[in-house]
């Protein structure tokens, strides 16, 4: 087992659970028990009503703050579909959860975002193609309804990290893990703002030596820190500053070195 997902949140939060299923669940913080630094938790199906084999993919924490705004909740599918609900339709979800979104046969709810008016979005693929486009191409659209297409794939590949770029985040930089170890950042200026639906631009060189890309992050100076996990469970914590700054067409440089067979699972910036 492996980490996916570091969130800080008030112990009064509502916390929305999206599944690769398309729907969602929620619960208040405060009804996960609290655990020492070292113990393992309990499994998330003794708090939610998944189905057999329903994994969580992401997890919202919701403010009363957040609740008082007029933002949107964007959806991101492994095939490249998105869509946009109002995040009041989430405000009061059933125990047994709700359908987020409909989901065409064969894909599956990858990434789940708060997005605010003139924010951008941006998708990155396992092959190393990435858009950026207006969170303002998407219209909002019911709970039941299956979305629109984001990005164009090649046959293949798959939408495998999605992230919000703030307006007001000049320094932001877009980071990339790719299977095998390498890295790199990648400042938000040197992706253009597209319309959605398109092929997008390269984000990263995919060679034989790096492997596919695993996931990526919209960072700001506010993350320090970056904790690599691997599949057979070696771990690596380097400050975010270490990541060297490269042009999208890039390959990175080696972030964490693998044993014979093992590959990067997941990471989580802090």
């Amino acid at each position: 087992d492996f980490v996916t997902t570091f969130l800080t949140a008030s112990t009064h939060s509502d916390l929305l659970f999206f599944t690769d299923r398309g729907k969602a669940y929620q619960l208040k913080m405060y009804e996960l028990p609290e655990g020492k630094r070292a113990t393992k938790g309990k499994s998330v199906m003794n708090f939610l009503s998944l189905s057999e084999g329903e994994r969580v993919t992401s997890i919202l924490p919701v403010s009363k703050a957040m609740k008082a705004e007029k933002g949107s909740i964007l959806m991101v599918t492994k095939m490249g579909v998105a869509k946009k609900v109002a995040a009041e339709g989430f405000h009061d979800v059933r125990r047994s959860g709700i359908i987020a979104i409909k989901l065409d046969a064969g894909d599956e709810l990858m990434a789940t975002l708060f997005v605010a008016p003139s924010d951008d979005v941006s998708l990155i693929t396992r092959e190393g193609q990435s858009i950026r486009f207006k969170e303002s191409d998407i219209r909002q659209m019911g709970r039941t309804a299956g979305g629109v297409r984001a990005i164009k794939l090649d046959k293949g590949d798959v939408v495998v990290a999605a992230g919000v770029i703030r307006k007001d985040e000049k320094e932001a930089s877009v980071l990339i893990l790719s299977k095998n170890g390498y890295g790199k950042r990648t400042p938000v200026s040197e992706y253009k703002t597209q319309k959605r639906g398109g092929g997008g631009i390269k984000t990263a060189n995919v060679t034989d030596k790096t492997g596919i890309v695993i996931s990526g992050h919209v960072v700001t100076p506010a993350l320090e820190e970056l904790v690599v996990m691997s599949q057979k469970g070696q771990v690596i914590r380097i400050a975010m500053n270490e990541i060297p700054e490269l042009g999208r067409v890039t390959q990175g440089v080696r972030i964490m070195k693998m044993r014979d067979g093992d590959s990067i699972a997941s990471f989580v910036c802090l």
